[in-house]
Order: C-alpha cells, then structure tokens, then sequence
C-alpha cells in the first residue's frame, strides 16, 4: 500500500505540474522581441539562409517545430541569434533543445523524491511541485549558456584563422593580385571551417555582384566579428582608393596575433591563481599538523 500511494502521489504530482505549466505556456501574453522579428522578415535574412531550418529533420528539430506552432512567442525569451548563426545551429533544432532539456528538468525532482520517499522521507507536495518548475524553468534555458559558451570559443577560433587569413592576402596583394582575386585566393588555401564560410561569402558576393569587402562586412555584423569588420575596412581601401595595403594587413594580423597571445596569457594566469588556492590551504593544514602536538604538549 506504501508504494502503490507514493506511486499515486508522484504521479499527482507530476500530472498537476505539468497541468499548470501548460496553462502558464497556453495564458502567457506574446512579447516578441520586434528586432528579432524584422530580423526574420528581412530580405538578408531569407536570402543569408537562416533556413538552416532544412536540417537533419531529427526529433529534436521536429519537436522545435511543434513547440514553434503550439507554444506563444513570449516563451523563448531572447534568443542569441548571432551566436546560433556563428553555429549554423537551426532555430527549430535550438528551440528543440530547450524543450527537451524542459522535460528532462521536470523528471530531476520526482526522481529525487521517489528516492527520498525510499529511506522513509516524506516531503510536503509543494516541496517537489515548486522544485519541479524551478528545475524546468533552469533546464530551458541551459541551451543558451552553452550556445553562448560554444560561439564564445568559435569567435577566439575565427580570430587566430583570421590572422592567417589576412597575411595570405597580403602576400597576393604584393604580388600583383586585386583585393578579390587575393581574398579569394587566401580563402582557398585553408580547410578549416572558417576558411570554408569566407569562401562561401565571397562566392555569394560574386555571383551577386556585391564588393567582397562590403560582404565581409556584413558578416562581421551579423555574427559580431569586429576583426572581420576592421580587415574588411583595410581592402576597401585597396579596391576603393587603390591604396597599398600590405602593411596595413600585416599590422592587423600582428595585431590579431598579439592579442590572442594576451588573452591566452591572462587564462594561464587565471589557471595558475586558482591552483595556488588549494595549495595554500594544503600547506596551512599540513602546518597545522606538524604545530598541532608541539602546541599539545606545551599546554600539557
């Protein structure tokens, strides 16, 4: 009987969260962001691709769609946009995410209070029915943390290829080549995936017959790459002014180089605080140690 009534009263439980978190979902007033949303509407938009949306049609992606049609736009809350565009993750896929890590959150505390009513603990209904919500509520928007820690890493990534990226254009700037034939030269000579979207830019600016500086413009804007915005500004003046650029792309990818070399400075030093902590404390417990019976026997 102990068992059959735990079992109805997880059961209960998770039947009356999910009943008020559907109603929450169902009644809360849509607030969408209006940039977002003319984000989307923008010819850019449409024509950059943010159908990403054609994926892999997984069950991930399939349940975004459904929480896209079913669940009001105010729910999402402000979506990185720029980072999922750095990812190339599709909407669908991320909103997804987010619904599945919801679920998996609504699971966490009547498993925990399955166990606890297991060692004979009996928790008050509202203890499991608020940390329910609140594990949901944590659990949905973990997607963004890692969304935003991953694009965080990409950028420090896009920023060393970069430096590479603009030596190799000033080398066929100093051999005669114009600035879209050496950035497309340069894009061609690398494999990684940084290379392989600077390609895809400059063949889009071709075949539209847009400035390949203006395209790469573009790009640092959209996913908020200044160093792609400030190399861009430095061939205009090769193809607007027919100014000499080489040393200009040499400082910049110098310059590109040294602040990687800081910033991976500043996290060793970062590393090295925090292990010095622990030590610390070790060498003070291990002195307490050996102090600790001089001290007893002077007392004695």
């Amino acid at each position: 009987m102990i068992t059959t009534g735990m079992q109805l009263a997880l059961l209960g439980g998770a039947m009356v969260s999910s009943g008020v978190v559907g109603l929450v979902w169902r009644f809360t007033p849509s607030h969408p962001d209006l940039g977002e949303v003319l984000l989307r509407l923008s010819p850019q938009d449409a024509r950059r691709g943010d159908g990403l949306e054609a994926g892999d049609q997984s069950r991930t992606e399939r349940l975004g769609r459904w929480g896209m049609k079913v669940l009001p736009a105010g729910v999402w809350g402000r979506t990185p946009h720029q980072e999922r565009l750095l990812l190339r993750v599709p909407l669908s896929r991320f909103y997804g995410q987010k619904i599945l890590y919801a679920l998996v959150g609504t699971l966490i505390p009547p498993a925990f209070t399955l166990l606890f009513w297991a060692l004979g603990w009996r928790l008050p209904i509202l203890v499991p029915f608020g940390a329910t919500l609140a594990m949901a509520a944590v659990m949905f928007m973990l997607p963004d943390y890692n969304l935003r820690d991953d694009a965080k890493k990409a950028r420090v990534e896009f920023a060393r290829a970069l430096g590479a990226f603009a030596d190799l254009v000033a080398l066929e700037r100093l051999a005669g080549s114009g600035p879209r034939q050496a950035m497309e030269v340069a894009a061609k000579v690398g494999d990684s995936w940084v290379f392989r979207r600077l390609r895809e830019e400059l063949a889009l600016s071709a075949w539209t017959g847009e400035p390949p500086w203006e395209a790469l413009h573009r790009l640092s804007n959209e996913l908020a790459l200044p160093e792609l915005g400030d190399l861009a500004d430095i061939v205009r003046l090769g193809g607007e002014e027919g100014a000499q650029i080489y040393n200009q792309l040499r400082a910049k990818s110098g310059s590109l180089r040294a602040a990687m070399l800081n910033a991976e400075l500043a996290r060793a030093n970062e590393a090295s605080e925090k292990l010095s902590i622990p030590m610390s404390i070790l060498g003070m417990v291990f002195l307490a140690i050996l102090i600790t019976p001089a001290l007893l026997r002077v007392v004695a």
